[in-house]
Order: structure tokens, then sequence, then C-alpha cells
């Protein structure tokens, strides 16, 4: 491995089995609030089913949280001790024993911030990784490229941060090719080898995608290109003030070169050598040189070291008579011509390098040698894979010896495969997207669909119209469950009675049965109770960071017990502002 530096040390598998048996102890009682669908909330009386405290005492508790929690971000870590060993005792009371309904909202807000993953002190922090991966090598950053040219500032970060870590594992372990799995429109994957020279395959199992990453690639090697001719330019200017320089410098050295053959004997003349000319030359050209070298930010780049190497040669910047003549001299158009064939050869080394986008489906038992035909060693990366593809990812790197590291961003955890939450359901299906860890599948556990998709928000009034239309569906056309679903029609509706006409007429019910009045008796009826809704989904928000750390550490528990993997980490690897899906798992294999 090409670093130095050891990798940082980071959580071993029982402390993250112990952490992961504290968190399942609240989300135990706390997971029924999660998996409570909104559409039902007010035909089931969801609040008094679960919550045995006023909305207003919620709402006023909630909101004070996260005014402290912003000014003091670390109000979690009490807590966080006291839950350090396996005794519960000292717990804050949350819920009550027999009713298991909320009654300690202060305590429900901080056991929620307790185990999010930021305060369970399982994640290693991304800079002393970075540090660690490129040992004593200086970072390559070309500050002159800024891929917010063509995309947005919320995937400019990720790809940046991303390409950024990719790159420097791939230089510590040595590898040079990529596999970005559902590489979309191959934002990372273009990235990565436009700018890290890095030999990508982006595999994405819709082909409009992969058609799509194929345009947009082009496009930006065309950008590439600008930005390359922009240094060309440079360099060309460069040179030009170099030329001049070296007029002068001439004209110096060969004054003082013609005072000595005047004044000095025959053997002195003999002893004059290339040495002779080069201090004063490199104290001020060469000098020149390396300062404009590092203020274009090439110099680090092997691709951007051809362009220089093209523009001129250190040859043609010293003096003359400072390099022996050889007997055979190539002639000048001869050489241009050698440097044009060069170049062309380069050009199609660099193509080599671009990155090649494949429609395939991929599963845990994908075979990569049938879709990869020249595949080695390699690393696999995901930037926010959907549902089940990051489990799998995860699961191909731990099984193909080709495969020397991981690098997975997860999404859409709504879209994950349970497999305990239909246990009566007969499935053919093998490998699911949780649980991947040992202790979670011997326990069965899982954490239903709605929990999963508590992280997704909506405005509060669309939930309330939906959940207000339930109640009308129900009582006026005697229906409990609907298999079809209303859609985003909130946006599209001009008030609470156009909404119900048009959800009606897309669910296929006949709304020339519902009088304008009879609508409308619903809304003022559960107008007052509207803040019940408002306080209960804040109770889902609080909650979500949990159920993102449940799925993260049996991802990171399911690594770690993987006998040929040498080192594996949690990582923050985005801004969570800009990129609320922040969490990168990391893991390298033993060398062979």
């Amino acid at each position: 491995m090409a670093a130095s530096c050891p990798l940082p040390v980071t959580p071993d598998l029982p402390t993250l089995r112990a952490k992961l048996h504290g968190l399942l102890r609240f989300l135990r009682e706390a997971l029924p609030i999660s998996n409570a669908h909104t559409v039902d909330f007010y035909t089931e009386s969801v609040w008094e089913q679960l919550v045995d405290l006023p909305p207003e005492t919620v709402l006023a508790v909630l909101r004070r949280s996260a005014a402290e929690a912003e000014a003091q971000p670390s109000a979690a870590r009490p807590l966080a001790e006291a839950q350090g060993g396996s005794d519960s005792t000292d717990f804050p009371k949350v819920f009550c024993e027999t009713s298991q309904k909320l009654v300690s909202v202060e305590a429900f807000a901080l056991a929620a911030k307790c185990y999010s993953v930021q305060n369970l002190g399982i994640c290693t922090p991304l800079e002393q990784l970075l540090v660690a991966l490129r040992g004593n090598q200086k970072q390559r950053t070309d500050k002159n490229v800024k891929p917010d040219e063509f995309m947005n500032l919320k995937k400019s970060h990720e790809v940046q941060a991303m390409s950024e870590l990719i790159s420097s594992v791939a230089d510590y372990y040595g590898v040079k090719q990529i596999i970005d799995l559902g590489s979309g429109k191959g934002y990372l994957s273009s990235f990565l080898s436009l700018k890290y020279g890095l030999k990508v395959y982006g595999i994405d199992s819709s082909n409009t995608n992969t058609h799509g990453a194929e345009e947009r690639n082009r496009k930006l090697k065309k950008h590439w290109r600008v930005y390359h001719r922009r240094s060309k330019l440079d360099v060309s200017a460069l040179a030009l003030q170099t030329a001049k320089e070296r007029k002068l410098q001439d004209e110096i050295e060969c004054n003082a070169y013609a005072e000595g053959v005047g004044n000095s004997s025959t053997a002195n003349q003999e002893k004059m050598s290339t040495s002779d000319f080069l201090p004063d030359f490199s104290g001020s050209v060469i000098s020149n040189i390396r300062k404009q070298m590092e203020n274009l930010h090439v110099h680090s780049h092997r691709e951007e070291n051809l362009y220089f190497e093209n523009a001129f040669s250190v040859r043609d910047l010293l003096p003359i008579n400072a390099i022996e003549s050889t007997s055979s001299q190539t002639p000048k158009r001869k050489m241009l011509e050698t440097n044009k064939e060069r170049r062309k050869v380069t050009s199609k080394s660099n193509e080599s390098n671009v990155y090649s986008p494949l429609t395939s489906f991929i599963t845990a038992d994908s075979e990569l040698h049938d879709i990869i035909k020249d595949l080695e060693d390699c690393l696999m990366v995901g930037l926010h894979t959907c549902g089940d593809l990051a489990p799998n990812t995860l699961r191909i790197f731990a099984s193909k010896s080709e495969i020397k590291g991981v690098c997975s961003v997860g999404c859409c955890y709504h879209l994950l495969s349970e497999e305990f939450e239909n246990p009566h359901k007969e499935c053919t299906q093998e490998k699911w997207g949780f649980p991947m860890c040992r202790s979670l599948k011997e326990g069965r556990w899982c954490c239903g669909r709605n929990a999963r998709m508590s992280a997704c928000l909506l405005p509060t009034e669309s939930l309330f119209y939906r959940a207000v239309l339930q109640d009308i569906i129900k009582d006026c056309y005697g229906i409990t469950k609907c298999d079809r679903h209303v859609g985003k029609l909130y946006s599209k509706s001009s008030s609470f009675l156009d909404y119900v006409r048009k959800s009606l007429k897309k669910l296929g019910l006949d709304e020339s049965k519902l009088p304008e009045k009879v609508i409308m008796d619903y809304y003022e009826k559960y107008k007052p109770r509207m803040n019940e809704l408002e306080a209960f989904n804040m109770l889902k928000v609080v909650l979500a960071p949990c159920i993102e750390t449940l799925i993260l550490l049996d991802r990171l528990c399911y690594l770690k017990e993987q006998e040929d993997i040498a080192w594996s980490a949690l990582v923050k690897l985005f801004d969570p502002v800009k990129s609320p899906r922040c969490y990168a798992l990391i893991a390298l294999k033993k060398p062979q």
C-alpha cells in the first residue's frame, strides 16, 4: 500500500454491538410512533393510542429542544454516557410500562439525540482518514476546475467530496479501475475519470440513464478540453516571457564570455562548462516557471503535466551554448511531427481512462466478469444508491476478490426489502436489504416501511388534507383500505375542497354524491385537531435519525463480521445541510 500512515482506529465489533443493543432498547418502544401511518391518523385515533400528553405540550417541548440543540450541539452527551453500560436503570422514563404511551417528551427528545449517528461515537473523522490515506503525498487538487459549472450545487458538493476520497483510497491501494454502481447520470464517474485519470465503469439499470450519461460525458470532456486550452494559453504566454528573458540572459552571458576570452588563458576557457551558465538562469527563469505552474495547479496531475510537456521543454529554455551539440541533430520539422504523433498517442492513452457507461441490473449475485470483460483489481463505489443496491454493493465487495475497497453512500431507505416485515408471506428472495448483520438477523428485527420513510418530510397541511380525506372515504364510501394512491395532488389544489374533488376522481369514486357542505364540515371538524397531526409528525421527525442509525450500524457490523476485510468505517462525507444522506461506509480488503 502506498501510504505509510496507519489508518484511523475504528470501533470494533463488540463495541458496535453494544451500541446497537442500546439503540434497539429505545426503538422497541419508539417504533410504533414511526410506523404509524399518517393517512390513518384520525380514522385509527393514533394520537390517543400512542401519546398520553396534550399536543400543545409536545409541540412546545420539541420546539424548545430544537432551539437548545442548535445552541448547544452536545446536549445529548449526558444521556449517551449514562447508557454506556448494559444497565438501563438510569434511563429516563419515556413510555408508560402499562399502556406503552409516550409520557415524557423531554426524555424522548434526549434519547433520540443520544442514539443519532453523530452522538453515538461510531464515525471516523474524514480529515483524519484522508491524512492517513495520503501519507506523505500532497493532496491532488485543481482549483481551476469548477464542477458547479455543469452540476447543481448539491451534486457538485457530493461529487467533489466523494471523488477526493475515492482517489485517495485508489492511490493508497494502488488500483486504477473504479466500478460505480447505480451511476445514474454519470457525474461522479465522469469526474473521477477526467480529473483523476481513473478508469471508471458506471453501471446503471436504466438504459435511459446510460445513454444520457454517455452524452453528458461527451459534454464534460468538451468542457475539460476548453479548460486545458486555457491552461495551454497561459503556458504559451509563459514560454514567450521566458524566451525574452533567455535572449537577454544570452546577451549578458555572451558579453561576459567575450570579456573572459580577452583576459584569460586557453586553459581557463577549457574549464568553463554549462554550470557557469545555470546558476543565474535557474534563479530567475526556472523559479518563475515553477511559480507559474503552481498557480495553474497542474504540476500534481499526470494529465495536466502532458500539456506542459507538449507546450515547451526545458531544452528550449536553456541558453544554446549551455547544451552539448550532438553529431545527429533532429531537424526542427521532424521534431514537430514527432511531438505531434506523441500527442496523438497520449490523447489515445488518456481516452482509455475515460468513463464507460454500462446498462445492467445489479443484484448481490451479479457476476462482474460477465459485465466488465477487462475486470481487474478495483474499487466499488456508489453515490446515493437506492434501496437494496447499497447493501448489495457491500455484499458484492465482500464476495469478489478483485474488489479491494468499497465506498458506499446509500439512500431511499423506504425502498429496502426487509426479511422479517411480512413473516407469513411466502417469498423466494434469499438476500434482503435489511437486516444484514448477524445480531439483527438472529433477533429477526424489522423496522417497517413507515419507519424507514420517516425521514421523508412533507408539509403538515398536506398530511392533514390526506388524513381528513381518509375519514371521508371511510364514512361516505365504506372503504377502510385503498390500494390506489392520491399522489401529489396537494400542490396542484387550490383549496381543501378542490383537493378532495380531485382525489376522489383519481381514486375512481363518485364525487357527485358529496355536496360541498359535507366536505367542508369534515374540514371544520378536524381543523382544531390539526396541531395533533403537527405534533405527531414532529415526533416522527425527531425519531428519523435513529432509524438511519440502525440501518447504518447494521451495515457497518456486517462489514466488521467479514474475515478478509482489514479495515472498515463509517464517515460523515457530506454537509448534511446540503446533502441529508451524508454518511459513507468505507472498507478495505486485507492485502494478498
